[in-house]
């Protein structure tokens, strides 16, 4: 096992170098396979092949949420809106982002944060202490399947691990732990961020307006439709590790 190291690849690299976390519609490991093999929707595979993933929302102090969208050169739904970030937990790196049966019905879920942990520097360049393994608040799962484009050979087939988090900035002059956009240092990644922004719910809403013309990654608009507005109104408990919103022994499932 090795460390991932992600330094001049493209979006093709990737896809045949990085391992999914193969898994069954009850999110047990099933085995493990190339990006390349798990999103290609074809006759043999006409939902791809269904794996773990993760859904990132971070906060500020102020309790809007920061998007991302999506860069043209994405192999799926490219130059799309979504959440802050979404990618798979590897299978064979270390540390480990393979979770056991044990890690999810704990809620603790460390593979999954750990695979935020590099995917949120390596898309956002948000540095690690930023977003320490200990700020992340697992909530639940969901099941969803979604093609790009009808006749599409992409597509994502995932159990995805819904991720809060509020950044750990500490204000120097009063000790405080505060995120805003102004103190959460981003850098995004040309080749996997076009943009960026920060959120209340009411924007979010008129973004998501169709008369906007914005156009929205199927996971993003799943969670946004079904789930985001009751954790949102709810975000400080949810952060603060209230386990009100946990959900360890359900796999939402929305097809």
């Amino acid at each position: 096992m090795t460390t991932w190291d992600g330094a001049g690849l493209t979006q093709e690299d990737f896809m045949h170098k990085d391992e999914c976390i193969l898994v069954d519609a009850n999110d047990n490991i099933v085995g493990h396979g190339s990006k390349y093999d798990a999103h290609r929707f074809n006759n043999d595979q006409p939902s791809g092949i269904l794996h773990r993933a993760f859904s990132v929302f971070l906060f500020d102090s102020q309790n809007r949420l920061l998007l991302q969208q999506r860069a043209a050169s994405k192999i799926t739904f490219p130059s799309v809106w979504t959440n802050t970030c979404c990618s798979h937990p590897l299978y064979g790196y270390q540390p480990s982002e393979v979770d056991t049966p044990q890690d999810v019905a704990s809620g603790e879920v460390p593979g999954v944060k750990r695979a935020a942990i590099r995917k949120l520097f390596h898309e956002l360049g948000i540095r690690p202490e930023f977003v320490p393994l200990e700020n992340f608040h697992f909530l639940t799962r969901l099941h969803y399947c979604a093609r790009d484009g009808s006749d599409g050979e992409w597509g994502e087939h995932e159990v995805d691990y819904i991720l809060f988090l509020r950044a750990k900035i500490t204000d120097t002059e009063n000790g405080d732990s505060i995120t805003t956009a102004a103190t959460l240092p981003l850098d995004p990644n040309p080749e996997e961020v076009m943009d960026t922004r920060y959120v209340t719910q009411e924007e979010l809403k008129q973004m998501m307006d169709p008369k906007s013309g914005l156009l929205w990654s199927p996971w993003f608009r799943i969670i946004a439709e079904n789930f985001l507005n009751t954790w949102w109104n709810d975000a400080d408990a949810v952060l603060s590790r209230d386990k009100r919103h946990l959900e360890t022994d359900k796999v939402h499932k929305i097809m």
